[in-house]
């Protein structure tokens, strides 16, 4: 009998320590806390959290301009690109003046595709907003990216720092005011959807200027440069956000290239190439985590072009692993 209890014994521990290691897979697998685990992805439906950084590889995605200034171009001009790379945009970057309606049909046609957006909202007189005057109109936004329920990167007046914005800006310090203005009205609102971008120029680092506009590491989710090598002689990538990234290494924020784009003045294959290399130095660099393409200028300065060598390495890219890191279709 007593051999017999301690057979029972030995076979209920068995049973219970099996059942211990799947409870523990269990928990593991719903922490995400296993080997290679990845975080959700950019357009995850998590309302609770901003878009959090991939916790490998970069975000990939495009602004795309439609012929005439219509939803529906927007959204046939995004599809296309789509096409042609043949995969969905992870982010897709549209743009808002400071009062404009949203969401518009074109945003809520990206969001159920399952692409993250990059809201770009323009701004004002800085001065006015954080004396209170746009209160109730940042409220209404506030409520309505609320509403949309999806993930939102928030850019507010991107390229702050550029001398034509000066009447509109007045200072650093009159930037930073109204941008902690508006993001007080959202925390008011219990806004938790957005991951909030701070996005001067690139060129604003290497002339020293941008940096003296950041609210501050408590302020800002995401820090962010656009990255044109601009129309004169040739500059790679690599050449124009070297001081920017310099910059944000010193920041233990994710980074993002808000737009970027090479010129239509540079050769076929120059262009093709300055691209691939863009994307190199991406991967060597770990803290840039999203890169999105401007392919919306009016005068087509930087477009892919249909069929150009250009759009083919774009579309190599966006197939590239490192830059698929949810695994869009």
């Amino acid at each position: 009998m007593a051999i017999r209890r301690r057979r029972i014994a030995g076979l209920a521990a068995v049973i219970i320590l099996a059942l211990a290691g799947v409870v523990g897979l269990v928990e593991v697998a719903a922490s995400g806390q296993q080997s290679g685990a990845a975080r959700p992805a950019a357009g995850a439906d998590d309302p609770t959290q901003g878009p959090r950084p991939p916790a490998h590889g970069a975000y990939f995605g495009a602004r795309v301009k439609g012929t005439a200034y219509t939803d529906s171009a927007d959204i046939a001009a995004a599809d296309h690109l789509q096409q042609d790379i043949g995969r969905r945009l992870a982010i897709v970057h549209v743009y808002h003046l400071w009062q404009d309606p949203f969401p518009g049909r074109s945003d809520l046609a990206f969001l159920r595709q399952g692409s993250t957006l990059l809201l770009s909202w323009s701004g004002t007189d800085t001065r006015a907003i954080a004396a209170g005057r746009y209160d109730s109109m940042i409220r209404q936004r506030a409520r309505a990216i609320k509403a949309v329920g999806k993930q939102i990167f928030l850019e507010w007046r991107w390229e702050m720092d550029r001398p034509g914005l000066k009447a509109e800006i007045h200072s650093p310090a009159d930037y930073i005011a109204a941008w902690d203005h508006i993001r007080s009205i959202f925390a008011q609102e219990h806004v938790t959807n957005v991951g909030w971008v701070w996005c001067p120029t690139a060129r604003g680092f290497a002339t020293s200027q941008a940096a003296a506009y950041y609210p501050g590491n408590n302020e800002v989710d995401w820090v962010c440069a656009d990255a044109y090598p601009g129309y004169g002689p040739y500059r790679s990538f690599a050449n124009v956000v070297a001081p920017f990234l310099s910059w944000a290494s010193q920041h233990r924020k994710p980074v993002m290239i808000g737009e970027y784009g090479v010129p239509s003045t540079y050769g076929a294959q120059q262009r093709a190439q300055w691209l691939l290399n863009a994307a190199r130095t991406v991967r060597d660099n770990p803290q840039v985590r999203a890169l999105v393409y401007f392919d919306a200028n009016a005068k087509r300065a930087y477009s892919l072009g249909v069929g150009s060598p250009a759009l083919e390495a774009f579309r190599r890219i966006a197939h590239f692993p490192y830059f698929n890191p949810a695994g869009q279709p």
